[in-house]
């Protein structure tokens, strides 16, 4: 399943197992084998076998039913002591989201047969500290599978990051990936008036518009971004969702109206060559004059609106006025792909595996 998405269907949730299924000896897991060179490769992963882990107390056994794939791994893959989070190393198992079944817990809260979500995946079973492996409510969502999206890096970034009010023109960076296309519906679903994406090609343009209501789309590539912003928003810009940075921050900065808000979510210019740094040349006299706010967000320092977010998408998706576009690959054995396929851009939204 690739690119050019018309449009995502609905994916049943994840069916709940019956019975707890036997533990097999061995299980296949996803490596790091090089360092890319260039642009991520398949070839720079490795599949191999090795025994299924023994917990020990204070542990869960959980078979992995899905996994995604995010922007950020290919910032992990490159390795280096500035990341924000652990680097991936080589002949070690990649690690990031997932969600499966509890097979063995003993002792502690959590039970076999019980769904919860972790960050070792790339793996088929992963021994996870019961600390760490969040069971999945399916009363706050009703599809299992949208506890893996990053609507509530979304919800974040519009909330308070930009702060989004009734009535406001919104510029969403990075508009038709997992997060863009959440945070777009988010600032509707806040009263603004009129929401602007960036995308790279004209299909996932057509697909905002159609499927998710953006009311334009600047494309990468083409006129320059602080050209096609300003014929979008002629009235200029009241709050920005960045998860881009480079030229298209430095674009809806110049056309942001007095007192706009700008949320700082992601550093996809940077991110997708393997960095984390996305430069930008900032007039810092205008933006006092002119009141803007630039605000980093950083999801460890807003926990405690967590819930409030996952209550808002789940009565979003059960009413239909939220959709969670996403794809799905299946077997362990397409992870690398999908990697690679989502940093080359050929797909719309959250990009699943089922293992």
């Amino acid at each position: 399943m690739t690119g050019d998405v018309s449009a995502v269907p609905a994916v049943p949730a994840v069916p709940a197992v019956p019975a707890v299924p036997a533990v097999p000896a061995e299980q296949r897991e996803v490596w790091l084998r090089a360092r890319p060179d260039g642009a991520l490769k398949v070839d720079d992963f490795e599949l191999v076998r090795v025994p299924v882990p023994e917990v020990r107390a204070g542990q869960v056994l959980v078979r992995n039913r899905l996994m995604s794939v995010v922007a950020v791994m290919r910032t992990l893959v490159e390795g280096g002591d500035d990341l924000p989070v652990p680097a991936a190393e080589l002949g070690e198992p990649m690690w990031g989201p997932a969600l499966g079944e509890v097979v063995a817990a003993p002792g502690g809260e959590l039970v076999p047969g019980d769904l919860v979500t972790h960050m070792r995946g790339w793996r088929e079973y992963a021994a996870v500290d019961v600390g760490e492996a969040r069971p999945v409510d399916t009363a706050v969502l009703p599809d299992a599978a949208a506890h893996l999206s990053q609507a509530m890096t979304g919800w974040l970034g519009v909330v308070r990051g930009a702060e989004v009010r009734h009535g406001d023109t919104v510029f969403v960076t990075g508009a038709a990936g997992g997060v863009g296309t959440m945070a777009g519906q988010f600032a509707r679903l806040r009263g603004a008036r009129r929401v602007i994406g960036s995308t790279g090609s004209r299909s996932k343009a057509d697909y905002l518009i159609k499927e998710l209501g953006y009311d334009a789309v600047v494309l990468r590539g083409g006129a320059p971004i602080e050209e096609q912003l300003r014929e979008a928003a002629p009235e200029g810009l009241d709050a920005v969702f960045d998860n881009v940075g480079g030229e298209q921050l430095t674009a809806a900065l110049a056309v942001a109206n007095r007192g706009a808000r700008v949320g700082l979510v992601g550093a996809l210019s940077g991110q997708l060559g393997g960095g984390f740094s996305a430069p930008v040349e900032v007039d810092t006299g205008a933006l006092i004059l002119r009141g803007i706010t630039l605000r980093g967000m950083a999801g460890i320092d807003h926990l405690d609106a967590i819930p409030e977010g996952m209550r808002a998408f789940g009565r979003g998706l059960r009413a239909g006025t939220l959709a969670f576009p996403h794809v799905r690959l299946s077997g362990i054995d397409q992870a690398p792909r999908a990697l690679c396929e989502l940093l080359e851009g050929r797909h719309i939204g959250a990009v699943l595996v089922e293992l």
